[in-house]
C-alpha cells in the first residue's frame, strides 16, 4: 500500500492530556481553556512527527467554514475530534478531504429526540427495526459528523438530509450527497467509544478500495 493511501489515526483519553479538574480552576471558562490549549499541544506533536517538521500553532489555518489545515503543507490533510472523555486525530498524505469523529459510548443522550431531529429518513426505519440499538445510533451518528467534517462543510448542510447508508452489521461504506459529493468511511467500535474515519471518493462499477487506516490507540 502505497503512503498516499495511508490515513493514520491516534485516538486517547482526554485525561492524558489534561489531566487537571474543573476544581483546579476557577471557573469552568478556564478549565475549557485549559483543555482547548491542552489538546493543540498534542495535534501539534502528532502532526510534527508525521510531517517531520515542527508544527505550531501559526503553522495551521481554517478553511472559510472552520476546517484547520496546514499553511505550508498543501499534500497533508488532517481532521480532530474529541468527546467528553477522549481525543481523535486522523492525518494523511494526498487524501485531502478525511474527517473523523469521536463519542464515548457512555454519553448521556436524548436517542430518539435526536435522531427524529438529525437522521435521515432511511437511517431512522433502519435504527428502529434494530430496536433502538445505542450502538447503532453512535455509529450513524459519527458517520454523519465525520462524512460532513470530511467536505468541510461541518453542520452547515441539515444532517437529516445526508443518508449514510450504514449498514446493522458492517463497518464501512459509502454515501453521497449532490451538496458535497461521495465518501467512504470506516467505523471501529473501540472498548469505550464508536470513532468513524470518513474520505472523499467515487461510485465505481469496480467499488471501491479503502485505503490502509493505522489506528493506534495510546
Amino acid at each position: 500500500m502505497s503512503k498516499a493511501r495511508n490515513i493514520q489515526v491516534y485516538v486517547q483519553a482526554l485525561s492524558q492530556l489534561a489531566p487537571l479538574s474543573k476544581s483546579d480552576f476557577p471557573d469552568i471558562q478556564h478549565y475549557l481553556a485549559y483543555k482547548k490549549q491542552q489538546i493543540y499541544i498534542q495535534r501539534n506533536h502528532y502532526l510534527t512527527e508525521f510531517t517531520q517538521q515542527s508544527v505550531r500553532n501559526t503553522d495551521i489555518a481554517v478553511s472559510e467554514f472552520g476546517k484547520p489545515f496546514l499553511k505550508q503543507r498543501p499534500d497533508i490533510s488532517f481532521n480532530h475530534s474529541h468527546s467528553q472523555q477522549h481525543y481523535a486525530l486522523a492525518m494523511s498524505y494526498h487524501l485531502q478531504d478525511i474527517g473523523v469523529d469521536v463519542e464515548d459510548l457512555a454519553r448521556k443522550v436524548r436517542f430518539d429526540a435526536l435522531a427524529s431531529h438529525a437522521f435521515h429518513p432511511h437511517e431512522l426505519e433502519v435504527w428502529k427495526a434494530l430496536e433502538h440499538s445505542k450502538d447503532h445510533w453512535f455509529k450513524v451518528w459519527t458517520t454523519k459528523e465525520a462524512v460532513l467534517k470530511a467536505s468541510g462543510l461541518g453542520i452547515r448542510m441539515n444532517l437529516n438530509e445526508l443518508d449514510t447508508q450504514v449498514h446493522p452489521l458492517q463497518n464501512g461504506g459509502m454515501c453521497s450527497h449532490p451538496n458535497i459529493g461521495t465518501f467512504a468511511y470506516q467505523n471501529f467500535q473501540l472498548a469505550h467509544v464508536m470513532l468513524t474515519v470518513a474520505w472523499r471518493s467515487e461510485l465505481s462499477c469496480q467499488g471501491f478500495a479503502f485505503p490502509e487506516i493505522q489506528l493506534r490507540q495510546v
